[in-house]
């Protein structure tokens, strides 16, 4: 067996060709020089193209752009840049609400051109997807720990029930920005306190923003209370309602000056929606809702004000009027809702086909043919159970005893062991 070595070198397969001899300095001076020129004019064409926004050209990362020769695979590795940190959140869509890129939120799209949007950069917050409005991921490196497991007002600012403001009540749940006032950064919250009362004064008309009293004014121009004269009367209800009286009238005589909500005049006065949605037929003094904040404003009405339109001719004419139709109403009713029960046990009964209903329609007992309304205990006639009556028990030739039924004539063999 011989022993395996390395093969002898190939000889040249072309003896003819001869070897070629290296370039020469001349030759590699003009192939260095046209490389050059090329690639000056690649990157002026390249400088001109991102300059009139043109997409850039692919090429792979050692710079060969794809070409009829030059083919480039699809299965490339990004480079570095593409994948580092300030690319990665400059590219992330303006919906992301990863907490890692807070601080370095994504620009705005065109038609969220908005203040808030614009805060939210600036603060590096997260908004909310679209369609996940109520739905926002925090960022647990940024937020404060309270050492008892809950949120501080400022890391949770959407919690309306921490935010302590007064919800407009629009029927709608709202953010901040939306139906309920912030405190500005930079603002001590005694100023936002004092602000607020402020807010709430003016809102009433009351403290430095009352009207003023002034002698100068004429005696015909000079609002007063319609009970008692008096000059200080309440500018809201003057404004709203039209009414002018104090706040011890309106105490004094509830009678006339107590407010009703609009359940109360449907109810009790029997009027309809569009009625009270008239503000200058029924003007009303809108509210919060003080059962959930985020539902509608409570519509509140002046008693006086209803019992005059709904006793007059325009709806009842009389309070006598209004008590006969309510009396009627509530009679009809019972009446529904009586004939409503009558209906369901009657259905009931036909569903369930019970044999009281069936001997109430006289299908069951022995004068059901007559039509004769049946009794109970009555004897089932036909379509019933029939009930064996057993005679005398007699015993054949053959030694074995039987009994028949006097009615149909049955035999039953009996057997003793």
């Amino acid at each position: 067996m011989e022993r395996p070595s390395t093969p002898p070198q190939a000889k040249n397969a072309n003896p003819s060709k001869p070897i070629a001899s290296p370039p020469t300095p001349e030759i590699t001076r003009r192939i260095e020089e046209n490389r050059l020129r090329a690639k000056a004019l690649r990157e002026q064409h390249e400088s001109a193209a991102r300059a009139s926004g043109a997409p850039s050209i692919p090429r792979t990362p050692s710079g060969f752009i794809a070409t009829d020769n030059v083919q480039i695979p699809n299965t490339r590795k990004r480079a570095h840049d593409a994948i580092s940190g300030n690319v990665r959140i400059r590219e992330t869509p303006s919906t992301s609400r990863d907490g890692r890129a807070n601080g370095a939120s994504p620009a705005p799209a065109s038609g969220d051109n908005t203040d808030q949007a614009k805060k939210d950069k600036d603060d590096g917050a997260i908004r909310p997807a679209r369609k996940f409005t109520k739905f926002v991921d925090y960022d647990l490196g940024k937020m404060t720990d309270t050492k008892g497991g809950f949120l501080s007002a400022e890391d949770d600012p959407w919690n309306k029930a921490m935010s302590g403001s007064t919800a407009t009540g629009n029927g709608k749940g709202s953010g901040p920005g939306e139906g309920q006032e912030e405190r500005p950064k930079g603002m001590s919250v005694q100023e936002w306190e004092r602000r607020q009362l402020l807010k709430k004064l003016q809102r009433q008309k009351a403290g430095p923003f009352e009207p003023g009293i002034s002698v100068l004014r004429d005696e015909k121009e000079r609002k007063r209370c319609r009970e008692c004269k008096s000059l200080e009367i309440d500018f809201v209800w003057e404004e709203v309602f039209g009414c002018a009286v104090c706040n011890s009238c309106k105490e004094k005589y509830p009678e006339k000056y107590s407010l009703l909500t609009k359940t109360e005049c449907r109810e009790d006065y029997l009027l309809t929606e569009p009625e009270l949605k008239d503000e200058e037929l029924l003007p009303h003094l809108s509210k919060p809702n003080p059962h959930k904040s985020h539902w509608h404003d409570m519509m509140l009405f002046l008693r006086y004000q209803v019992e005059e339109y709904a006793f007059s001719d325009k709806k009842w004419g009389s309070a006598e009027a209004l008590d006969a139709e309510f009396e009627r109403r509530e009679a009809e009713k019972k009446k529904r809702k009586e004939a409503k029960f009558k209906e369901k046990l009657l259905d009931l009964k036909k569903r369930t086909r019970t044999d009281a209903y069936r001997r109430q329609t006289g299908k069951l007992g022995g004068d059901s043919g007559t039509g004769k309304k049946a009794k109970f205990g009555d004897a089932i006639s036909s379509g019933g159970k029939h009930i064996h009556e057993w005679g005398r028990v007699i015993e054949k030739e053959d030694g074995s005893t039987v009994k028949t039924c006097t009615t149909c004539s049955m035999e039953v063999e009996e057997m003793e062991f």
